[in-house]
């Protein structure tokens, strides 16, 4: 069977890409909450200006999504890269979004970075889920 008989699912198909964007998420925040405890980085609320603490957030981040397009294209009922790049679309919004709305706060190629590699980090994880051969 392959993709164009695959029956449509739009309940798993949605699950799928909030179930990335969710781990995506949770990751970020929660190895952002223990580097605040670690006082690794400022207090919460207090701007990072510090590029190596942005370069090292960047750098998890990176992976994250790389994972959560993984996650996606695992759950995925059909065309795993497609519902990956739809994540990737999503963070990309956000990112860009929140980039614009924190601009005032210091390193402005840091939402930048974010939200230009929100896509590429999606097909990344996806293509290592689906492997060379293409399929899932």
């Amino acid at each position: 069977m392959n993709d164009t008989d695959t029956p449509r699912n739009l309940p798993r198909s949605v699950v799928a890409v909030l179930a990335g964007f969710i781990a995506v998420f949770a990751l970020s925040l929660g190895t952002d909450q223990i580097m605040h405890a670690l006082d690794v980085y400022p207090p919460w609320g207090e701007p990072m200006t510090d590029t190596g603490l942005l370069l090292l957030a960047l750098g998890y981040r990176l992976v994250y999504g790389a994972a959560g397009g993984y996650l996606v294209a695992a759950l995925a009922p059909h065309n795993p890269m497609r519902h990956a790049l739809v994540m990737g679309g999503i963070g990309f919004v956000l990112s860009t979004a929140g980039g614009i709305a924190m601009w005032d706060m210091g390193a402005h190629w840091y939402p930048v970075a974010l939200a230009l590699s929100s896509v590429p980090c999606a097909w990344a994880g996806a293509a290592l889920r689906i492997g060379p051969g293409g399929k899932a």
